[in-house]
């Protein structure tokens, strides 16, 4: 049985492929998923990737994370620059977490270039749309391994 890795998608993520395309691209979340799921098996892994509008929901799986992930990688979307509780939640899981963005978040508003997220994270990836899901499935994969690895 392959290690799981949870892959969080936070607001509007869902309407991807018709949101504002010129900022976040074509791909739909069903593109994103094909694609990390993808990328995890070709690590070993499997990915249960989850996309929700609700903060308590998110603030659940990741803690449910705690017994069930070997690692957290999360688009908190417009929660990464105002959720606390996503930030806590992270900080007490105690799994490898790595925070990704579609787009550049520090090319955008000044209000987007704060994250909740990263103190709670290993690394972010912003900025390079779709292939920035395969980037962390990759980065996931190499932290996962060092753990195993003494």
């Amino acid at each position: 049985m392959s290690e799981a890795i949870l892959v969080l998608n936070g607001p509007n993520l869902n309407l991807l492929g018709t949101r504002e395309p010129d900022i976040y691209g074509k791909a739909t979340l069903d593109d994103l998923r094909a694609a990390t799921m993808a990328q995890a098996k070709r690590h070993g892994l499997t990915a249960d990737f989850r996309q929700s509008n609700d903060e308590g929901e998110l603030v659940d799986w990741i803690q449910d994370a705690r017994n069930t992930a070997a690692g957290i990688i999360i688009n908190a979307a417009a929660y990464t620059h105002t959720s606390v509780a996503i930030l806590d939640a992270l900080q007490a899981c105690g799994k490898p977490v790595i925070e990704v963005h579609l787009s550049n978040i520090f090319k955008r508003e000044a209000f987007r270039h704060h994250s909740y997220v990263s103190p709670a994270a290993t690394g972010v990836i912003c900025g390079f749309g779709p292939q920035g899901y395969v980037l962390a499935v990759d980065a996931m994969a190499d932290l996962l391994t060092k753990v195993k690895t003494p």
